[in-house]
């Protein structure tokens, strides 16, 4: 689906959503209230302004006071790969977008992120990532990092990893892998409302991050539980 298809099907009537410069910005009617808009369109890198416009937005909707929904539509590019933005701390304001999201689902804004076309690396985990629920359309195409940079970060042959990857989703790239995983709690179906599926999403929402569970139950991450497990245990004991 297209940017302006997914906008249609949330918001039969009208909506106040608007892209510019790669940035969605914006609310719509939703569920007898209003739902929040932002995210990334046009496959776009996002830089250090991008980052702390999508955080703005999310802070100033958490500011307003009312317990709105907030959706985050993602089509990116990974991080815009430049000396300038590294310069001028793109690690960190991708950072601090994610708190923002963080921020806002903890002050009681449900937050859904929803890819429906490509996302890599830290502009992924910014956004979709750091919302309590997301949710993906078929055709999307996310990933941490591509096997080709996988590789050059551990050395290891291309041609091994692609076999690896085909038994091991936790690290693989591909919304099957991230379904696998957890990562991606649901795949939405494009011919019904998205409006209702995504109603629904929120409706379901459970307290807490799941996708441990989900991806054990899936078996994506076999181990995750126990592993959180230990960790927590280890904390304990100091």
């Amino acid at each position: 689906m297209t940017l302006a298809e997914i906008l249609a099907s949330l918001f039969p009537e009208e909506h106040a959503v608007t892209v510019r410069d790669g940035l969605v910005l914006g609310s719509g009617p939703f569920d007898g209230g209003r739902i929040q808009v932002v995210g990334v369109y046009g496959d776009t890198p996002l830089g250090v302004e991008g980052a702390l416009s999508l955080s703005r937005a999310v802070l100033d909707t958490v500011r307003a006071g009312e317990q709105v929904p907030i959706l985050v539509v993602v089509d990116s590019d990974s991080q815009r790969m430049s000396r300038r933005d590294e310069l001028l701390g793109l690690n960190e304001c991708l950072a601090h977008l994610a708190k923002a999201l963080l921020l806002a689902d903890r002050s009681g804004h449900p937050t859904v992120g929803l890819i429906y076309g490509h996302s890599a690396a830290g502009a992924f985990i910014a956004t979709a990532l750091a919302t309590r629920v997301l949710a993906a359309l078929p055709g999307a195409n996310p990933s941490v990092m591509d096997l080709p940079s996988v590789a050059r970060v551990t050395k290891l042959p291309l041609a091994k990893l692609q076999e690896m990857a085909k038994s091991t989703p936790v690290f693989a790239p591909g919304l099957d892998n991230m379904v696998a995983t957890g990562a991606v709690h649901a795949v939405l179906e494009p011919e019904k409302s998205l409006a209702g599926q995504i109603r629904d999403l929120i409706a379901g929402m459970e307290p807490g991050d799941v996708r441990d569970r989900l991806g054990e139950e899936r078996g994506g991450r076999p181990v995750a539980r126990g592993v959180a497990a230990a960790v927590a245990d280890q904390a304990r004991l100091g």
